[in-house]
């Protein structure tokens, strides 16, 4: 894998109260160890060899446990938001230095055990400034939030929701940094909100319906929402697609 990879770990996780008052949310323990643990073991599997860290809440936690990165076999960088959290744009944006011109953008609490080299390959061959994988889940396990046709993304909204939005965006995302680079480096804001001329400069690439994630198990007492990877696959594999 040629790109680098940013991981957005900021958030607050207010959902996964109490789980997350003394810990971040990338360091609940899933299957015996830190989720975060899983992630970074996937995408070393993947051929990723450079991850950045963007962290606020608790993020020092996360350092602690991660490091370099040598223990994954990855080389591992860290970005912090500052006093304030800067939403996924802000933290991208002020992380640039860190992810050169082209990148991976991977949220906190995705797995995803798909081929990445397919979508850095659509994305390059796109030519847009941005390409966001998306998943028909047609508003299971999660509102659908992208109205997906022929390969384009009509609207994406998660506010503003229609009868055609039947996919959802899947917590991956690749950029060009002159996507971000408009904006001021300590300005919150949306990942793709962010994104100049949002529909002109975005691509989309539609992931398998074989996707598998069958190796979390969770203690529905313990965990108060799923992971929005494992919510949709386990949704789709108990009705048999």
């Amino acid at each position: 894998m040629t790109m680098p990879v940013a991981i957005l770990v900021g958030g607050l996780a207010m959902r996964l109260r109490p789980l997350t008052e003394d810990i971040p949310k990338a360091l609940i323990p899933i299957n015996g160890k830190p989720f975060i643990a899983h992630q970074l073991e996937l995408l070393k599997s993947k051929d990723f060899q450079d991850v950045v860290i963007c962290a606020w809440y608790k993020g020092e936690q996360i350092e602690e446990f991660a490091g370099n990165g040598s223990r994954f076999g990855l080389n591992i960088h860290y970005s912090y938001d500052g006093p304030e959290p800067l939403g996924t744009g802000g933290a991208v944006r002020k992380a640039l230095p860190l992810l050169g011109e082209a990148f991976f953008v991977l949220y906190g609490d995705s797995y995803l055990p798909i081929d990445y080299s397919k979508v850095e390959t659509a994305f390059h061959e796109s030519g847009k400034d941005a390409l966001m994988t998306v998943y028909r889940n047609r508003d299971e396990g999660d509102s659908s939030n992208v109205h997906f046709e022929n390969g384009r993304i009509l609207v994406y909204s998660k506010v503003d929701r229609s009868k055609h939005m039947q996919h959802i965006d899947y917590g991956l995302g690749a950029f060009k940094s002159s996507a971000l680079e408009p904006f001021p480096a300590a300005q919150k804001h949306d990942c793709w909100k962010g994104c100049r001329k949002f529909q002109a400069d975005t691509a989309a690439w539609l992931l398998p319906h074989g996707l598998q994630s069958e190796w979390m198990h969770c203690d529905p007492n313990i965990l108060k929402y799923f992971l929005v990877s494992i919510n949709l696959n386990q949704n789709r594999n108990k009705n048999g697609r």
